[in-house]
């Protein structure tokens, strides 16, 4: 991890470009990262940018749906895409070699994408089959809930896909309109991970990139109801409990005590909640938590699968680490574990190509310039228990969101 460089640099064509230069890899991994997501779909229009992602795949004017796999696979490679609620990215995987061909096809496709009519009702039920499978799943489900219960009204209270009604009003023109709106973005991250300098990089990408756009100002979060409460009641035997709390943004310091304050409550078989709920009571297989952070906001979130009698002690059990973290902050030792498990896990994590690249076009696109992981390390092993008592203490003891799927 630490033998890898990273650079940055504005494209001619307005894009910013991220370069993770490992000179032992005898791999590419390619990624655009467009600065936009489900937090961006129009009001009655949830899904579209997850469509849209889906929909690049099935013809450009130079591809049809079958030359853009075969073309990356014939070489080796593969493709790929997510959709977060903040942003869209594009992946391409290959050998070193095949990094102009992956270049070509994935920007043929982000950029050049033509949404063919007789494909988008085909691939509206692809993604309906995809919402019912996320919603028959409880321990999927469970994480829509419990974001409607935090954040609705808002667009990040809405399912990253969608529902069946709002997908069946997303026609090509809605499916263009955004494409036309966000993917041109200047603020859009090229990244590239591999034996490849920034200016080889940039060589190869110059013949395939198009002209940049004025970034689209982030439409302001605004004020929000208090967080509520969300029942799903089911054939089930299970109680998916998921709790969560409104946090500040990716941009805020108090971040880094939020992160390690998850591990310690619940991210590993040593925490908190995995010792008292599931080691001690028996009251679960699973718990888990985590915090994530968007531009202005985040969201601090437990989960937990349990039997329905359960219930009550389960959340008794939550309530009294929550306060006792804090009232007291972490034990010397297991803020030191927590520590040494972010270490671990990152350097673990950051073993291939492709992290390295998602890595950097993520901090690129998030904070404006690449955060190393060496400089991330450093950060983590600052912060105090004084500093994770206060966060805790701060965002976990006033307003949640409470989600349940329950018989």
């Amino acid at each position: 991890m630490n033998l890898a460089t990273y650079e940055s640099l504005v494209l001619p064509s307005g894009f910013r470009l991220a370069v993770s230069t490992l000179p032992w890899s005898e791999c590419a991994a390619f990624s655009i990262h467009v600065a936009a997501g489900s937090r961006d779909d129009l009001a009655g229009l949830a899904g579209t940018a997850h469509f849209v992602e889906h929909m690049v795949f099935k013809g450009t004017q130079r591809r049809d749906a079958r030359a853009i796999s075969l073309d990356a696979e014939d070489a080796g490679g593969s493709l790929n895409a997510c959709t977060t609620e903040d942003q869209v990215v594009y992946e391409a995987r290959g050998d070193a070699d095949s990094l102009p061909l992956l270049a070509d096809i994935t920007a043929d496709i982000v950029w050049n994408a033509t949404f063919p009519t007789k494909e988008i009702p085909l691939e509206r039920e692809v993604i309906a089959e995809e919402i019912v499978m996320y919603r028959e799943s409880p321990g999927d489900h469970i994480g829509d809930l419990i974001s409607a219960a935090l954040w609705s009204p808002h667009p990040l209270g809405e399912s990253v896909s969608g529902s069946e009604e709002s997908i069946a009003r997303i026609k090509k023109a809605e499916l263009s309109a955004f494409r036309d709106r966000h993917h041109f973005r200047n603020d859009t991250v090229i990244s590239v991970a591999g034996p490849f300098s920034p200016q080889a990089v940039a060589e190869i990408l110059a013949a395939h990139l198009p002209a940049s756009r004025e970034a689209v100002e982030l439409v302001p979060i605004g004020s929000l109801p208090k967080p509520g409460h969300v029942i799903d009641e089911r054939d089930t035997d299970q109680l998916q409990l998921a709790l969560a709390w409104r946090t500040p943004g990716r941009t805020d310091q108090r971040r880094h005590a939020l992160r390690l304050l998850s591990m310690i409550l619940g991210e590993s078989a040593g925490s908190r909640l995995f010792q008292e709920l599931r080691e001690k009571r028996g009251l679960c297989y699973h718990v888990s938590c985590d915090a994530s952070f968007f531009a202005e906001v985040g969201s601090f979130e437990i989960h937990s699968g349990l039997a329905p009698k359960g219930r009550a002690e389960a959340l008794g059990c939550i309530e009294r680490e929550i306060e006792d973290l804090a009232k007291n902050g972490p034990r010397p030792e297991e803020l030191a574990r927590a520590k040494r498990l972010a270490a671990s896990q990152m350097k673990m994590a950051m073993e291939s190509t492709g992290a390295h690249a998602s890595w950097a076009g993520d901090s690129m696109l998030q904070y404006g310039v690449i955060i190393t992981p060496a400089d991330a390390l450093a950060t983590w092993q600052a912060v105090t228990a004084e500093e994770i008592r206060e966060v805790a203490a701060a965002f976990l003891t006033g307003d949640r969101a409470m989600a349940e799927i329950r018989p």
